[in-house]
């Protein structure tokens, strides 16, 4: 593990954690998931419980998503229906958007906690598209409860080789965005097919 990790969790422990993974998941594009795999991998070195590391992971997961939910309720839709068509979304996109997120929204939500690029921006998403806030409550909560045990424990039990474990999660966010792409595709693809027919 590179020294700088090892420093700054021996000066600031849990609160590393916490921080990087809740400015992940309010939106702005941290390494949050490598912390989290970090606090696992000095848990098993004895350095820190992985249970307060998998409690306080869960609690910036939660909260940091709940922040960016209430950026995307409160700015996310009129920012993209005034600067969206600079990157492609028109209005007619939008609607497709809001038509998939309906349908696909809560699924969307616990699933963008496992992808790397989409947890930092699923819970704006969620929001601008005015998914209901209790749904988004439970599956962001059931998403980080399993994605904290689960990132923690990768952690943890691969703690004795951090190039591995870098490269196994890396590899993994890679293929798990690539899915969720594809799926979206189609997605968009059989609504189409449903409008012209």
């Amino acid at each position: 593990m590179p020294p700088w990790i090892i420093d700054l969790f021996a000066r600031y422990g849990y609160a590393v954690v916490f921080a990087g993974v809740f400015l992940e998941n309010a939106g702005l594009p941290v390494p949050g998931e490598t912390a989290l795999l970090a606090g696992g991998a000095l848990a098993h070195a004895g350095r820190l419980s992985i249970e307060w590391v998998i409690v306080t992971a869960i609690a910036g997961a939660t909260l940091g998503d709940n922040l960016g939910f209430l950026i995307g309720r409160l700015g996310g839709r009129v920012l993209a229906e005034r600067h969206g068509w600079r990157l492609g979304l028109t209005a007619a996109r939008l609607a497709e958007f809001d038509r998939f997120f309906a349908r696909h929204g809560a699924k969307t939500v616990f699933i963008a906690r496992f992808v790397t690029g989409l947890r930092v921006f699923g819970a704006l998403l969620a929001g601008g598209s005015e998914m209901a806030w209790r749904t988004f409550l439970f599956y962001n909560a059931t998403g980080a409860v399993v994605w904290a045990t689960a990132v923690g424990a990768a952690g943890y039990f691969l703690g004795h080789s951090w190039e591995t474990l870098e490269r196994w999660i890396g590899r993994g966010g890679v293929i798990a965005f690539a899915v969720v792409g594809a799926l979206a595709a189609w997605a968009a693809l059989r609504a189409r097919r449903r409008r012209t027919s």
